[in-house]
């Protein structure tokens, strides 16, 4: 299940910073912050390659226990950062133009690097630091022009100095915390490889990767102020890079053939999801008989209305695959959004068997299971959906469809607080404070629902978020 949701902006604190922590290989590197939030893409198959790709590394590190997420955003420029020190967010253009597993790996190992040297708190130390540089600077500088003013002549030296005072250290510690920036990401990079040989991976995809991107930025780098760079200037990244990475005696190891078969479904997947079909056809023709394509085509052939024809591509997959658990997926969410929710139930069963019990597919099954508006699945749409959102929280779908099944039981006080927590997660504040009020009034006061209801009556906004 492939699906566009909002980022909840817990990071808008460290927008400045992305560009400090991003791989920063295309012009789109940075500018995904907006006042709402980069929206996110959630998908069980896609996550779960990468949390695969990163496990190894995590643990080399020494982060494995640290309960490090990946995120994926919805932006096709290549591009990957850390910044909050628990998420690494990749876009999914970088899983796109990653052709193989260990392209994509080079970079979350990069980004690894950054949380192993803990980069961000080292960045706001600095910045702290310039932060008290800037007031002192103001405050000298301040001073140095009052003093000319008062001396009768407002051009006169005294106060130009007093304006250079504050123009000079601005630049000069603009110019420190970029060379600092710059230092991490040179860093960044040498543990990347250090990880990718700890775990018996060549650093060939990151240094493919890095390679790729310098003949983008060679042309804007031309004549540029290597101290102004925020990043390596390219050349000498790279060659640092490619001499740190053929050290390694893995250069040569090349992925797993079934790994490369993932990598590609989960690439043909996001190609159906995400492009035009136009474009998706062009990928991957008719001709084009590979499971990927194969996968690529029943995707685009469903999200466009041919239902039939899409099912039976479906189950053709299934046959091949019996054991995987995103054809059966796929085969629900397809009958889901046909308007068949009661077909759906039977393949999503089996997914969330298959895949141990996803919460993000056993939100597609309560989904199923309540738009059938049958009131004998309430039960066990409540079960599910209780399990699915103890175990990923911060998906508000899940609390959405566990509302409507309290509905169809009559519960109204779990109704309304369910339907309050998923306003909270979209950050409609109001409406989850209206919703909470009103639970809070259904609810014997002390219990554990009126408690919840007056946790989000009482909350705070999230950062970045009005109190409307």
């Amino acid at each position: 299940m492939l699906l566009r949701i909002g980022l909840r902006k817990k990071t808008s604190k460290w927008t400045a910073l992305m560009t400090a922590t991003a791989l920063a290989v295309a012009p789109m590197a940075a500018p995904a912050q907006e006042n709402k939030g980069p929206p996110i893409l959630r998908d069980t198959e896609s996550e779960q390659l990468l949390r695969e790709y990163t496990r190894p590394i995590l643990r080399a590190a020494g982060l494995e226990k640290q309960n490090i997420q990946m995120v994926i955003i919805n932006e096709s420029a290549f591009n990957a950062f850390v910044a909050d020190g628990r998420r690494i967010f990749v876009n999914y253009g970088a899983i796109m133009q990653s052709e193989t597993p260990n392209q994509i790996i080079g970079v979350l190992a990069h980004e690894t690097g950054h949380l192993a040297g803990g980069h961000l708190a080292k960045m706001r130390e600095q910045l702290a630091q310039a932060q008290t540089q800037m007031i002192i600077a103001m405050l000298l500088g301040a001073g140095a022009m009052v003093a000319g003013v008062r001396s009768g002549n407002s051009n006169s030296g005294l106060a130009n100095a007093g304006a250079a005072a504050v123009a000079g250290p601005q630049e000069m510690i603009r110019r420190t915390l970029i060379s600092y920036v710059r230092q991490q990401e040179e860093n960044a990079d040498k543990a990347g490889v250090k990880f990718l040989t700890a775990t018996g991976q060549s650093a060939r995809g990151m240094y493919e990767t890095f390679k790729r991107f310098t003949n983008d930025s060679l042309f804007a780098a031309h004549g540029a102020d290597p101290y102004v760079q925020s990043h390596p200037m390219p050349a000498e990244r790279v060659a640092a890079l490619e001499e740190l990475a053929r050290s390694s005696p893995y250069w040569d190891k090349k992925d797993d053939p079934a790994l490369q078969m993932r990598h590609d479904m989960v690439r043909a997947k996001i190609s159906a999801f995400m492009e035009r079909q136009d474009t998706v056809y062009r990928r991957y023709p008719m001709s084009n008989t590979s499971l990927p394509a194969r996968y690529a085509h029943a995707i685009t052939t469903y999200l466009h209305g041919d239902l039939r024809s899409a099912i039976a591509q479906i189950d053709g997959l299934i046959q091949l695959q019996p054991a995987n658990p995103y054809f059966y997926e796929l085969r629900g969410q397809a009958l889901l959004e046909g308007g068949k929710p009661a077909e759906a139930i039977a393949p999503l069963r089996k997914a969330v068997q298959l895949s141990n019990n996803a919460p993000l597919i056993e939100m597609m099954l309560g989904q199923a299971l309540v738009a059938t508006d049958n009131k004998t699945y309430a039960e066990e749409a409540i079960s599910i959906l209780r399990a699915a959102v103890a175990r990923e929280s911060e998906a508000p779908l899940g609390y959405t469809q566990l509302a409507m099944a309290y509905g169809r039981k009559g519960d109204y006080a779990e109704a309304d607080l369910a339907s309050a927590q998923a306003a909270y997660l979209r950050g409609d504040n109001k409406t989850a404070r209206d919703l909470a009020s009103r639970a809070k009034t259904r609810f014997a006061i002390g219990t554990p629902g009126w408690v919840k209801a007056d946790d989000i009556v009482s909350a705070k906004p999230l950062p970045g978020q009005k109190n409307n």
